[in-house]
């Protein structure tokens, strides 16, 4: 069977896990290496991964270029404007031409129909790199980045400040098959996707949904927050004034454990959703959570391609 990975519920938490150690241990071997030498045993010799992009992107296109590039890989970039699905190809001709290319498929998009459909014709494995329902390859790095700071995932209390998007309907995801619990404070008619919120509370996740941002994040052991306007969004100024009161800024940070963890997919609206002395502070580990997007994303490959 195939293996696609469009939710981390594709993989389940056993496999996820053994992504995780797996990734941990890839990273530890390539200490003080060049970022282009591939890793000793090099698993992907000879598989080229198609990226295909109908949103811009840095951290996805980068980690995804080179983490092929580090398990001996190759990759094609493919920008939608520039291929025939950007003038009217379907999206299942599409999938089944590359399949007769390419041993793999990430797609970065809007509509997670789409990726679903890819998946569907493809006769290889697709990943998804974003859609405005979930984003699982980000979630797996900050699974990675929270253990690498000392933190088990069971029983972890999250913080969740602004907007109910993609992001966070991962982190929920990712909550129920862990079994660490999500505190969201988002303004009214902004809330995360109901769907997956129940089925992490059936999982024995507890996800409180609260609009008091102060509530949320007491005690808790890792803040999240992520752009509060994505790309394509209309009506920013409302949207943006509705959700000043959940900026994380120094005073709420202060709420949290002494040794919370501030946690940020990037890029960030510096002084919106998260103030300069946050990001760039201490607890701040935005910049470790961005370069595990690669090691968490070779791990992704690698079962994806039956080599974990």
């Amino acid at each position: 069977m195939t293996r696609h990975f469009l939710n981390l519920s594709d993989a389940g938490s056993d496999t996820i896990a053994a992504m995780l150690q797996d990734a941990m241990h890839r990273k530890s071997a390539r200490a003080g290496w060049p970022k282009g030498k591939a890793d000793a045993d090099a698993p992907l010799a000879g598989h080229t991964l198609a990226m295909v992009f109908e949103k811009n992107s840095t951290r996805t296109r980068t980690s995804f270029e080179m983490a092929m590039k580090q398990l001996g890989g190759d990759s094609i970039f493919m920008a939608s404007g520039q291929m025939q699905l950007g003038r009217g190809e379907t999206i299942a001709d599409t999938a089944r031409v590359l399949s007769r290319y390419v041993d793999a498929i990430m797609i970065r998009t809007d509509d997670h129909d789409k990726v679903e459909e890819l998946a569907h014709y493809a006769s290889v494995p697709v990943i998804n790199g974003l859609t405005d329902l979930s984003h699982p390859c980000q979630i797996v790095a900050d699974l990675l980045t929270v253990m690498e700071h000392g933190k088990a995932l069971p029983g972890l209390e999250i913080a969740w400040l602004g907007d109910g998007n993609n992001v966070l309907n991962s982190v929920v995801e990712a909550a129920g098959l862990f079994k660490f619990n999500v505190r969201i404070a988002v303004p009214e008619g902004y809330e995360s996707d109901s769907n997956f919120m129940a089925a992490a509370k059936a999982a024995g996740a507890n996800i409180t949904l609260t609009r008091d941002a102060n509530a949320a994040v007491a005690g808790a052991d890792v803040i999240v927050t992520d752009t509060w306007v994505s790309m394509g969004q209309e009506h920013a100024h409302n949207k943006i004034a509705a959700m000043m009161p959940y900026q994380v800024n120094e005073r709420l940070m202060a709420l949290a454990k002494p040794d919370a963890k501030f946690l940020h997919c990037l890029p960030a609206h510096r002084g919106e959703e998260v103030t300069d002395a946050v990001i760039d502070g201490p607890q701040s580990v935005i910049w470790d959570e961005a370069e595990n997007r690669l090691h968490a994303q070779k791990s992704v490959l690698l079962w994806c391609l039956g080599k974990l």
